[in-house]
């Protein structure tokens, strides 16, 4: 609820309205379809790539929603919490992570979703994940060191690439629109489907002019902090508020 609380909701309402968006959230999983182990072992086996074109649509909207509240001065994105990078553990946690995710078909959430109506595979996803915390816990100190090792701290991509923010979000809008492309041609081939990737109909349609505008909209939107710091600069600018 980040700034809403204490200010707006408070704290003991806060649990309540998590709870509440926590439910609706796992009906809405359920009902696309993610209560099925079949739906997230298909973006590895290629026959459906449903989970990347979400969560590369969360992605997007967040970076576009992240952008224009700070252009207009409603979010300090220098005041976000980055999680740290630690490179080696990120490498070793992403393979076991995934191997997990291929063999059991579930992950963390949709795991509870599925449980939720029933999924016996889904509670013994559930129990191996508990028995996999167990073990992490109890023999950390064997792989503490590993665990902390490779600290870069709090990384922005645009930011180790030397890039603008507004460059950074043209090109994953770019390379997200390339996805669903060559994705939905993966996906016509492992299952055998004739049609073409890309149709002229209204959902293609809507779907890349979306996708043009918050791609162009990054440019449009530029972080408050660099306006400011092009006013400063101006001489002109200064100069219109002598100091007194």
């Amino acid at each position: 609820m980040g700034p809403l609380v204490p200010d707006i909701i408070s704290n003991d309402l806060n649990f309540i309205i998590a709870l509440v968006i926590g439910v609706l959230f796992g009906a809405i999983l359920e009902q696309a379809g993610f209560s099925t182990s079949k739906k997230l072992v298909g973006l590895f086996y290629g026959y459906d790539f449903t989970v990347l074109r979400v969560f590369f649509t969360a992605g997007l909207v967040g970076m576009f929603g992240i952008i224009m509240l700070d252009h207009f001065g409603y979010l300090d994105v220098n005041l976000i919490y980055i999680n740290p990078l630690f490179v080696g553990p990120a490498i070793v946690g992403g393979l076991i992570m995934g191997l997990g995710f291929v063999i059991g078909g579930f992950c963390p959430g949709t795991s509870v979703c599925a449980a939720a109506i029933g999924k016996i595979d889904a509670m013994y996803f559930i129990l191996g994940s508990v028995i996999g915390i167990l073990l992490f816990a109890e023999g950390y100190p064997l792989w503490e060191e590993f665990y902390m090792s490779g600290n870069y701290g709090g990384v922005r991509i645009f930011n180790t690439f030397g890039m603008t923010q507004s460059l950074f979000a043209f090109l994953l809008t770019s390379v997200a629109l390339l996805a669903f492309w060559a994705t939905s041609i993966i996906e016509n081939k492992i299952n055998k489907i004739k049609k073409p990737a890309v149709r002229l109909t209204p959902y293609y349609i809507g779907l890349a002019v979306v996708g043009v505008f918050i791609a162009v909209s990054a440019f449009m939107f530029p972080p408050k902090k660099s306006g400011l710091l092009e006013k400063v600069e101006n001489i002109e600018f200064v100069n219109s508020y002598p100091i007194k």
